[in-house]
């Protein structure tokens, strides 16, 4: 007698263990390559930020019902514990609709050319700044564009305005990071706390050392912000970096500023790598 035996590649139970992570992060790495190749994605510009900002509506909504709750109930521990956050939220919230408005700008221009690259945005995939991306693009009519999610316990999937073919969860934080990197010509970054960091810092070191060789245009977006986060000009003073470094980045406090950097960044390379340019 003969029986089935089951193949080692539909064998689950092996396919998660600690023994086949090695095969788990190849997939990680070709899966979404092949989706790229088959989707005709090449290039990217990458929008980081965080995850926690709501639109400039959601935040002003949020802090009202909770002045509502203090007009009636002034001692409610609450809503006075809820209400810093509330405000920060406002304080924030600009840069949602900021960045949905960049996202929408770059994907419009980048459908409407004749010749040159296609840019496809690319976001974490997540809610906040990564949505605001996503959602700028999807206001294009047939406009499209990437979301690298990761799997976390506080954030439930890829945000609703990114397409299907177009959508990735992945489970190790530095395949999800080389797939941010290597279609990248573009990084913008709006406020985040330490996962923006982690991702900022990285791409700098990178571009520091040379490991990345192309040139990658970096933009700050929010000066309020940036400057009272990081002091880079101290880290030149103190000698950890040199002068030189400091260029490796371009703050900008307005939509219109940070379009018409990239697009003439972004022009200048294709011209010295020889791309017919519109």
């Amino acid at each position: 007698m003969s029986k089935q035996v089951e193949k080692a590649y539909k064998n689950l139970e092996f396919l998660n263990s600690a023994h086949a992570r090695p095969i788990r992060i190849l997939t990680e790495y070709e899966e979404p390559r092949q989706r790229f190749l088959l989707n005709k994605v090449h290039s990217t510009i990458v929008f980081f930020g965080s995850a926690r900002i709501r639109s400039q509506e959601d935040a002003e909504a949020r802090l009202e019902a909770v002045m509502e709750v203090l007009v009636r109930e002034p001692k409610n521990a609450e809503a006075l514990a809820a209400l810093p956050n509330a405000q920060a939220g406002v304080r924030l919230g600009r840069y949602y609709n900021e960045a949905r408005d960049l996202a929408r700008r770059l994907t419009d221009w980048s459908m409407s050319r004749k010749t040159g690259r296609h840019y496809y945005v690319a976001t974490g995939g997540g809610p906040g700044i990564m949505e605001a991306g996503n959602r700028g693009a999807a206001d294009v009519p047939g406009g499209k564009s990437v979301g690298l999610g990761i799997s976390l316990p506080f954030e439930q999937g890829v945000n609703d305005w990114v397409p299907r073919e177009l959508a990735f969860e992945f489970h190790y934080f530095f395949t999800r990071k080389y797939w941010f990197l290597y279609l990248c010509k573009s990084l913008i970054v709006f406020p985040g706390g330490f996962g923006t960091m982690d991702e900022l810092f990285e791409t700098l070191t990178l571009v520091q050392t040379k490991k990345i060789s192309r040139h990658i245009p970096l933009i700050l977006f929010g000066t309020e912000y940036w400057n009272d986060v990081i002091n880079l000009k101290a880290m030149a003073k103190w000698g950890t970096i040199s002068e030189a470094d400091l260029k490796l980045l371009y703050i900008t406090d307005s939509v219109d500023d940070a379009y018409d950097y990239l697009l003439k960044q972004l022009k200048m390379m294709e011209e010295e790598e020889g791309v017919l340019v519109d």
